[in-house]
């Protein structure tokens, strides 16, 4: 995919603010934070959404990278992580990420 910008991420055509990284995901700082911590996780190859991802180590590697990233931001006391799948689950760019927000008590149901 050419003009994904999450895949110009992982190529490093544009530069994200980077918290982690391994061979297989990237996480790295939304630009437009929800909360005070606000990082994304994705898979560096491409995948469009939720629907796409069928391989199970790829998603547990994406859920323990969550994992090591929130720890390692200092979370301890808590946090959410969110994939939104598709137009109607809020999905903007369609390239898969987890959400892992923090940093202040967040609600339910989400705003």
């Amino acid at each position: 995919m050419t003009d994904c910008i999450f895949c110009k991420m992982v190529k490093r055509e544009i530069n994200p603010d980077v918290v982690f990284e391994n061979d297989e995901v990237l996480a790295f700082r939304d630009i437009h934070p929800k909360a005070p911590v606000h990082v994304l996780v994705i898979p560096k190859r491409h995948i469009e959404t939720l629907d796409e991802l069928d391989d199970q180590t790829l998603a547990g590697e994406l859920l323990l990278s969550a994992r090591r990233v929130a720890g390692q931001l200092g979370l301890s006391k808590g946090y959410r992580v969110a994939i939104n799948c598709k137009s109607a689950g809020g999905q903007e760019v369609y390239h898969l990420h987890l959400h892992i927000l923090g940093g202040r008590q967040l609600t339910w149901p989400p705003g």
